[in-house]
């Protein structure tokens, strides 16, 4: 079934949006919540911004649908952490402070926020996990299928090594940070296609999934091992990809081995196009940030059965079992598929990707 979902043409991803709800809210709040109408306010804290989707996308995407699901009766309250975690523990206890109905957490650290998410619980304001798996009793964990995302990127990279690949080419893995679960899943997910196929000659845990942190790992490597000895590189996702690219140009490598990658960030994309990286991991952000803002609005007007539809699937995080889960579809995006992907998407739109500088390499592959 996994590898089905690859076949799944991004713009066809939007999910069925009938759901229910996973666990009941505790204390007074829970009664509460169930008479609540369309005036509510929807609490969301995202991680990060070297990663451009937060921005652009994640938060965008929700505001508009917490607005549309409640008659434009209901707010979202935005934080993101800049990639710390004590500055989300802050902000997640503010909005416990001033009783959001309901927040969708996107975790910097899924272990340092965890009591932040039980005194939520206590406080009767449900949590969403939002891409990234938390600690503590969550309601849903709404994300994409990470270890699918791993195993395309792993796949992909396999395969563009050739036919005559084996255990005596040298492959570099840059992987995200320790603290994101996620960036595990990925791990695993690629190791499941990599690992006795190819020799892995350096490994690295790239902290707050910081390119200047990767491209300083990339230049480790390529002075161990050499730049004309390293067949690929396992790229995490588009952000670590800029730092790998960097050490390669640095080292004066003009031909760039094979680069993997995650997000679809506008610069991967061209980078795609113009042969600098291979592919990168399409995911419908659309697609999954709609399913959370069904899902926090559904849980705090307390249409339990709508709720709980929506969890297809269980998880499990060190601190609790079967999470109830839905877990969206993720597309390996190349030079073949751009146009039925971000461009069908609305993600971006083709002047946007064939800019002045990628004119010429789009009319190349016939993206016009």
């Amino acid at each position: 079934m996994r590898r089905i979902a690859i076949s799944v043409v991004a713009s066809m991803m939007t999910l069925p949006l009938a759901g229910c709800g996973v666990l009941n809210a505790s204390g007074d709040r829970a009664n509460e919540n169930a008479a609540k109408g369309n005036d509510i306010t929807v609490g969301l804290l995202l991680p990060e911004k070297t990663n451009t989707r937060y921005d652009q996308f994640d938060y965008p995407i929700i505001k508009t649908w917490v607005a549309s699901l409640t008659k434009n009766q209901g707010r979202t309250h935005y934080e993101n952490a800049d990639q710390d975690a004590d500055k989300q523990v802050s902000q997640m206890q503010k909005m416990i402070d001033e009783r959001v109905d309901v927040i969708l957490l996107d975790a910097v650290d899924s272990h340092a926020i965890a009591s932040m998410v039980r005194k939520a619980k206590i406080a009767g304001i449900p949590v969403i996990a939002y891409d990234r798996l938390a600690e503590g009793p969550i309601d849903l964990y709404i994300s994409f299928d990470n270890e699918l995302a791993g195993e395309v990127q792993g796949r992909s990279l396999i395969e563009a090594l050739g036919p005559d690949a084996d255990t005596s080419d040298k492959v570099v893995m840059v992987n995200g940070s320790p603290t994101d679960p996620s960036a595990k899943e990925f791990k695993t997910g690629a190791l499941s296609q990599i690992t006795g196929k190819v020799t892995i000659a350096k490994s690295y845990d790239t902290d707050g999934w910081n390119p200047d942190v990767a491209q300083t790992e990339m230049a480790e490597a390529i002075n161990a091992i050499g730049a004309d000895n390293i067949a690929g590189v396992y790229s995490a996702n588009d952000a670590l990809a800029t730092g790998i690219i960097k050490s390669f140009q640095a080292a004066g490598v003009t031909k760039l081995p094979p680069i993997t990658g995650q997000d679809a960030e506008l610069a991967a994309v061209q980078r795609i196009i113009s042969g600098e990286q291979l592919m990168t991991v399409y995911k419908s952000y659309p697609s999954e940030a709609r399913v959370a803002a069904e899902a926090a609005v559904m849980k705090v007007q307390g249409k339990d059965i709508q709720f709980d539809a929506l969890a297809t699937d269980k998880v499990d995080s060190p601190t609790n079992k079967d999470i109830p889960a839905q877990r969206v579809p993720v597309v390996p995006l190349t030079r073949k598929n751009i146009k039925d992907t971000v461009i069908a998407d609305r993600i971006y739109t083709l002047d946007q990707i064939c800019s002045a500088n990628y004119k010429s390499a789009c009319a190349a592959i016939g993206l016009k």
